[in-house]
């Protein structure tokens, strides 16, 4: 398999990740926007709505959407935010 579908696998696979968790995020008036996924694992998110301003954004993004998304896609080695 080329590199480059690999990588198509593993974005749709986060998308997939993402819409689960998405919910939880907007019941608390957040929201999380897919930005990139790149072929070395690393998945960049934009954080939105509440979440972009709040104190515990890190936490949900590390400790909640990071360990949610290793866990679906062991693929991805880090998850970063972006603005």
């Amino acid at each position: 398999m080329k590199k480059e579908e690999k990588v198509n696998k593993m974005k749709e696979k986060v998308k997939e990740a993402i819409e689960d968790i998405r919910p939880s995020l907007q019941a608390d008036g957040g929201d999380v926007e897919l930005v990139e996924v790149s072929g070395d694992g690393v998945v960049k998110v934009r954080l939105m709505g509440a979440c972009s301003g709040c104190m515990m954004a890190q936490v949900t993004l590390k400790s909640g959407i990071e360990n949610y998304l290793k866990e679906q896609v062991p693929e991805v080695k880090e998850l970063i935010s972006v603005d």
